[in-house]
């Protein structure tokens, strides 16, 4: 038997072996489901207060993380500002140093290109005033040589007159009817008493062009001359020459009992034979003469003058011879004068003839002197042309140091320039 004392009363109690038993059962049912209960309570208050210690924990920790963190944001953003404040230090500072470095570099550079610019300012004035110079020579030079041209023009054109006065082929007249033309405006005044018209008398066979008589006043012949007249367009096949119309003037002549023979011709312009003026071809036959037509007047005149000195003569003898007069040694001066008149004829041809050739040289060399200005004004031209293109470069051209110089004032030109910009 045991004995057991009841927790409310005190009193003691005895029970046997199986109430015990049952008894302990019970108490220990009861006691443990109020231990488990309790413990379960005690559980779960450990439990939320695990729960809230832990959460407190959590939240303490999470606080003092979220403090360092918001410490160490303090401290990475005061460092961040340091850096910044320095960095934005530094980039003042360099900013300030490159402006000064600039600033120094442009005045440098401002002070270079004022150098240059006043160097190609008086190069570029230098330039102006070579130009005007040259353009004053050469306005100068060209109006010189306008004048000279000019002159040389007016000269060649004197003498080519004195040359060829007369024209082969006239406009509207053929060789005959100018020289025609031409007797015809000294007819009344040099040569009053003279016959000159066409030979139209072909019964022979043949004519000349025109026949010259000259009578006195008692109506004696002083002199008579057939002319025929040939220019470029009476040239034919088998007659291109002076010489082949020779013979038919000489047979003419005869015909028509003429005391001279005259070829007015300008075939053969080039030979310098007949380029002399006045050709006298009596070697070949007798009295003919072969002329150019500006000394178809000069011939007859010349013709002329001496018939006249011949019947002076000839009246002198008759008049000597009248009186009784000794002219045993008038035919020796008759001869003497034959003689001087062939001798200053003779004298007149080779004038004429130096004369023509002066004249052929003349304008041969005022030819050269044309050809010589006219190839000065093309040299002048050139001049303009290279003193128009002269520059600064050009003059500098082959100066490596200068073309560096004039490159790099053109990178800061472009630099510094109104669309440049600065950091």
């Amino acid at each position: 038997m045991n004995d057991i004392i009841c927790p409310n009363c005190n009193k003691a109690f005895k029970i046997d072996e199986s109430g015990y038993v049952e008894l302990l059962k019970q108490v220990r049912t009861q006691q443990f489901n109020e231990e488990i209960d309790n413990r379960l309570k005690l559980a779960e208050q450990e439990k939320v207060n695990a729960i809230q210690l832990t959460a407190a924990q959590v939240e303490s920790k999470m606080k003092d993380q979220i403090a360092e963190k918001e410490r160490q944001l303090v401290a990475a953003q005061a460092e961040m500002n340091r850096v910044s404040n320095e960095l934005n230090l530094k980039i003042e500072q360099a900013k300030l140093e490159q402006q000064l470095s600039v600033s120094e570099a442009v005045k440098a550079m401002e002070k270079e290109r004022d150098g240059l610019q006043n160097m190609l300012n008086q190069k570029q004035l230098e330039t102006q005033l070579l130009e005007k110079s040259l353009q004053e020579q050469f306005q100068s030079t060209l109006k010189t040589k306008d004048e000279i041209i000019k002159l040389k023009d007016e000269e060649i054109a004197m003498r080519k007159d004195m040359k060829l006065k007369l024209s082969t082929k006239m406009i509207g007249e053929t060789l005959e009817q100018h020289c025609e033309n031409e007797f015809n405006k000294l007819r009344a005044t040099a040569f009053p008493n003279a016959y000159f018209e066409k030979d139209n008398n072909s019964s022979s066979g043949s004519k000349g062009d025109f026949i010259y008589r000259e009578t006195d006043e008692q109506g004696n012949e002083i002199i008579s001359i057939m002319f025929e007249m040939k220019n470029e367009g009476d040239e034919t096949a088998t007659k291109k020459r002076n010489e082949d119309f020779f013979k038919e003037l000489d047979k003419d002549r005869m015909e028509k009992k003429c005391e001279f023979a005259v070829l007015v011709t300008m075939l053969e312009a080039e030979s310098e034979l007949y380029n002399t003026g006045i050709v006298d071809v009596s070697y070949k036959y007798p009295k003919m003469y072969v002329v150019r037509p500006q000394f178809f007047i000069p011939i007859i005149t010349l013709l002329r003058n001496a018939a006249l000195n011949s019947m002076k003569y000839k009246a002198e003898l008759a008049l000597m011879r009248n009186q009784n007069i000794d002219i045993t040694n008038f035919e020796d001066k008759i001869n003497a004068f034959k003689e001087g008149f062939a001798r200053n004829y003779d004298l007149a041809s080779r004038k004429f003839q130096t004369a023509i050739e002066e004249i052929d040289k003349t304008i041969l060399h005022l030819q050269k002197t044309k050809e010589a200005l006219l190839s000065s004004e093309n040299n002048l031209r050139l001049a303009n042309n290279k003193a128009e293109d002269l520059s600064i470069k050009r003059l500098v051209q082959g100066n490596p140091t200068m073309k560096a110089k004039f490159d790099d004032l053109d990178d800061r030109n472009s630099m510094t320039g109104p669309n440049s910009s600065e950091d």
